[in-house]
Parts: C-alpha cells; structure tokens; sequence
C-alpha cells in the first residue's frame, strides 16, 4: 500500500512541472486543481494514515515538497500574467515623466533646541534621565519640599487627574529629580528634559503645557562656584563665547540659596528693548543649592553631600533662538511654519 502511495505522490509531481499555463484562464485552473480549497493534494495529505510508521517522515517531506512545488509555479506564472506588477512592458508606463515631489521634513524648533541643551550638559558629564509625566503628589510636590499651604499645589495651577487628589500631571520635571534621588546614591549628576503641564490660560506667551530641562549635581563638596561656572559654560555653549551672565537671588522651595540666571542679550535693534524691557538682560533660567530638608526627603545625607539644580523652558529659549512672538505657534502643526526649519539640525 505505501509503495503505491509514493508513486501517487511522483505521478502528482510530474503532473505539476508538466503543465502548460499560457494565460489566466490555464493559470486559474491549474490553481483550483492544485492549490484550491478542494484541491486533489488534499487527498495525498490524508494518506499518512495508510503509510509503515517508518516511512512516515519521509512521505511528510514529500507531500509538503509537492505543495511547495505547485504554489512556487503558480507565483511564477502569475507574475508573468499581463497586468501584474512585473509587466513593466504593457503597463503603459511613462518611465521618462517626472515622479511626484518628496516632501523633506523637519526637527520641530522644540526638539533643535532641546536637542542641543542635551548634547552641551553630555559634553560636561551629564546623563538623560526620563521618567512619568503622571505623577503622584509626594514626588512632584513633597519630596521638592513644597509646603502643603503652597500656591502652586492649588487646583487653579495643577491638573489632578479624575477622582483623584494624589495622582496629577506633572508640573515640572523635578520630580525626575525625587525618583533619582530615592532609587540612585550619590554622586548624581543628571538632567532630565521633558513635557510638563500647568492650568495656566493659552496666550502668546504662555501655554498649559510646555517643555522643561533641569539639571542636577549632587557629590561631596559641590558648591555654589561649581553651580555658577557650570552655567557659564552652558551659556557660552549656547549663546556664543564672549556671553555675559548674572545671578540675582530668588526663591524656590527646593532650593537655598535660589538665584535667577540673566544673559547679556544685547540692545542692538527694537526686538532686544522689547524682550528686555531696556535693560539688555534676559532670564533664562532659575537654579540654587540643593535644600538640605529635599536631600533629608529622598534619603540622601546633607552632612556628607550637596548639590545644586536648575531648570530651563525649552520654548522660552526657542522663541529667543529663532524670534518666535507667539509661544502657541509651537503646538499648531502648522506646516507653514515648520517648513522654516527644514534643514536645521
């Protein structure tokens, strides 16, 4: 019996290499015959129950080789029908008329200048550090050693999620900072781009959310000198070598001393009095010492370490890069205005 199964099979075999497909017609029957839902291979398939156990294998390899076969000249064949994709011959096909034009895309002005803040702090020894944008209240908050009677935990000033007085859109990446510090030992030194969110009225200066870089470095011995020249170094990084800057004293829960870093932008036209209000210098970030009670939060020993951190808004320093008035341009898509940074890298 299985001897004559195995000559079906070869008979079978002969009878595909055998056939003449010269047009659809011969190609659709060859497929029904073949290949079809109720082809007659399907009856060879069904025979392995007939077959000595110690030919079984080999008569598996031989009914799949069949199919194999018959599916690799039915693709063959339909490739080679008029129509088809591989007719370049009778598709009527211009091959000389120009193509359609490829649209070049570009960096978003929020991710060429994030981009580049990055690359400045690596260049000195910082590392990405990324984390949630839904957060809880002891980490955006509490561990950042704001009060509980503090403004800015106010509802008119955070995005709680539903139903929940814990859980709500980060308001800053600061909170980066609380999981490194809780999860990571000194020495820390991190910066931690990212998009934050605040209940905050849209207008041309202002959005609900926007993009944040802060910075921290927290060793033995760290101090305000190393704070001041690290920044320094960013700005001139940044701004061009000959920048001037200027630390003025200022407040944030989690930082003491806090301090407020101005750049010498210049009076040179109409748009440098405006943006500086006349004076020449420009905020561009807020920074200070770590507080010893947001080490004493996160587990970290203000007797062996220090720090300082600081923090920057990635669409502040775009609109100075690029002269942009109207912060809402950065979130409209609008192809018009993108298509100005095609090209920059």
């Amino acid at each position: 019996m299985s001897s004559d199964i195995f000559a079906r099979i070869q008979q079978s075999l002969e009878a595909i290499k055998a056939a003449i497909i010269e047009n659809e017609t011969e190609l659709e029957a060859f497929r029904i015959k073949y290949l079809g839902s109720k082809n007659e291979l399907k009856e060879l398939f069904g025979e392995i129950k007939n077959v000595d156990n110690s030919r079984k294998k080999e008569f598996g390899q031989l009914v799949n080789e069949l199919k194999e076969t018959a599916e690799k000249i039915y693709e063959s064949h339909k490739l080679a029908q008029p129509g088809t994709e591989k007719d370049v011959n009778n598709a009527n096909l211009d091959m000389s008329a120009p193509c359609e034009p490829i649209l070049s895309g570009s960096r978003h002005p929020v991710s060429i200048v994030m981009n580049r803040i990055i690359q400045i702090f690596e260049r000195i020894g910082f590392t990405i550090a990324e984390e949630r944008e839904i957060e809880d209240d002891w980490h955006n908050f509490t561990a950042m050693n704001t009060p509980e009677d503090h403004p800015a935990r106010d509802m008119q000033d955070t995005f709680y999620l539903k139903d929940s007085n814990t859980q709500l859109l980060r308001t800053h990446t600061s909170s980066v900072q609380a999981r490194i510090m809780t999860t990571q030992a000194p020495p820390i030194r991190i910066i931690a781009p990212g998009r934050v969110y605040r209940n905050e009225t849209i207008s041309s200066r202002s959005h609900c959310q926007f993009h944040q870089v802060e910075g921290l470095y927290i060793d033995t011995n760290v101090s305000f000198a190393d704070m001041k020249q690290t920044l320094l170094y960013f700005a001139r990084e940044m701004y061009g070598e000959d920048t001037e800057i200027r630390l003025r004293p200022s407040f944030f829960p989690f930082t003491e001393p806090s301090a407020e870093m101005d750049v010498y932008w210049g009076l040179n036209n109409e748009d440098d009095y405006r943006i500086t209000k006349g004076t020449g210098w420009l905020e561009i970030l807020g920074c200070g010492m770590v507080d010893p009670e947001v080490l004493i939060n996160c587990g970290i020993d203000p007797k062996i370490y220090s720090g300082f951190a600081f923090g920057m808004g990635i669409e502040r320093q775009a609109m100075l890069q690029y002269k942009i008035t109207d912060i809402r341009q950065l979130f409209e898509n609008d192809t018009r205005f993108l298509k100005q940074f095609i090209g920059v890298i």
